[in-house]
């Protein structure tokens, strides 16, 4: 047992064939969550658990659930997975990764006839990238209790659409009850999505930790108005406004380093024509530190800074804070699991704090809980440009066999 390695080019191959659906031109991946290409993502997922043995299960908030059975099957399941989601133009391993990883040690332990004491599960969560569904991680959110099930499946995306109704039309508004039961334990092997792996040469991050996120939506509104009459010190320019807080917001990020990210991602300009002032903006924040007292200075100079801003410019703002997810410290025993596992393997690697949110972080809640970083290459994701080595894909997958075949035995 001690020697069995996951299959590289099986592992290889259902990530190509899964990045199929929704690739583009350049070569990534457009399959937003509870599309019609997100069925077509769960249908293969599921249909390849079924043919390795597995039973599903889905539950209301299309979270799906594919069990190995264990000796004990009245043991809690040891948990692997991650989500198949992806952003407009994002790549073929965020989160992909973690589940194919998932599948393809279950597939292994097939191959070598290998029982565990305790049942073995690979997962997908619904919606992890939040996307087209704000808040992201909201289906493992629900799971570990820090949303109620009404709030997950009213979430709209910005044709109004509901999660609920999504889920419902696409097939996977599943009957399972979302939560309330225990895991022992739960893995999440991902892309680092980072410059630091490839940099220093490591092929196996051992996450410790992950960064605590603020998601803000703002809202500022002045007077639409005529482009070419209308005196510049009249103006009401709502656009000048977000402006203005688009350039503070990377400033508070650049003032609260290291560590810290601020980023604007998302902006509406209202009426959108060229020669009209724009009247109303509608724009996302994104906050993020491993240090809660830290994001709680990000917030309160964001604050305190647009209030000025719209003050200063006549305009009015609505100003919600959306989604709140605090630094996560993870398990130390399933941490040590990975560390042992990494170490066992010969393998290069670095402990590390997650910069990214991942379902991880809320099913730590709930479970013990530790995740696995491979390389990326040049550090980039969420871009069609994302790629990763085939050697270390694999290696993590090892990492995550022999970490679960520890925690499944023990």
């Amino acid at each position: 047992m001690q020697d069995i390695r996951t299959n590289k080019q099986r592992l290889w191959d259902s990530l190509m064939e899964m990045g199929e659906i929704g690739g583009t031109e350049k070569g990534g991946c457009c399959r937003l969550a509870l599309t019609d290409l997100d069925k077509q993502g769960r249908d293969l997922f599921v249909r390849w658990c079924k043919d390795a043995g597995c039973t599903i299960s889905v539950d209301k908030m299309g979270n799906i659930f594919a069990r190995r059975a264990g000796q004990d099957d009245a043991l809690p399941p040891v948990v692997m997975g991650s989500h198949l989601d992806t952003q407009p133009t994002g790549g073929k391993f965020d989160g992909v990764y973690g589940v194919l990883a998932g599948l393809e040690v279950i597939r292994t332990l097939n191959d070598n006839g290998i029982e565990t004491r305790a049942p073995i599960e690979a997962s997908v969560w619904t919606n992890e990238e939040g996307s087209r569904f704000p808040p992201a991680m909201v289906s493992s959110g629900v799971f570990a209790g820090a949303f109620d099930l009404e709030y997950g499946l009213s979430r709209a995306d910005l044709d109004g659409k509901t999660m609920g109704e999504e889920l419902a039309r696409i097939g996977y508004a599943g009957s399972a009850e979302v939560g309330g039961r225990p895991f022992k334990a739960f893995f999440e092997a991902h892309i680092e999505q980072g410059p630091i792996l490839e940099a220093e040469g490591k092929r196996i991050g051992v996450v410790t930790d992950a960064q605590g996120q603020r998601w803000y939506e703002i809202t500022l509104t002045g007077q639409e108005s005529h482009a070419g009459p209308t005196p510049m010190p009249t103006r009401r320019d709502a656009l000048v406004g977000a402006a203005r807080i688009v350039d503070m917001v990377n400033r508070i990020g650049m003032e609260h380093q290291p560590n810290a990210c601020a980023t604007v991602g998302l902006m509406q300009v209202f009426p959108n024509s060229r020669n009209v002032i724009p009247g109303q903006v509608f724009f996302t924040v994104d906050f993020r530190h491993p240090d809660a007292g830290v994001l709680e200075r990000m917030d309160q100079a964001l604050r305190e800074g647009a209030r000025r801003i719209v003050d200063d410019l006549r305009l009015e703002m609505d100003f919600e804070q959306i989604w709140y997810s605090p630094p996560v410290p993870f398990d130390r025993d399933c941490v040590a699991s990975v560390r042992k596992a990494t170490e066992s393997l010969g393998l290069s690697h670095r402990e590390m704090v997650s910069g990214a949110g991942h379902d991880a972080c809320y099913i730590s809640r709930v479970a013990p809980t530790s995740m696995i970083f491979v390389p990326c290459e040049d550090g980039i994701s969420h871009n069609e440009a994302e790629r990763a080595a085939p050697d270390d894909l694999a290696a993590g997958c090892d990492v995550l066999l022999k970490a679960v075949l520890e925690r499944a035995n023990h």
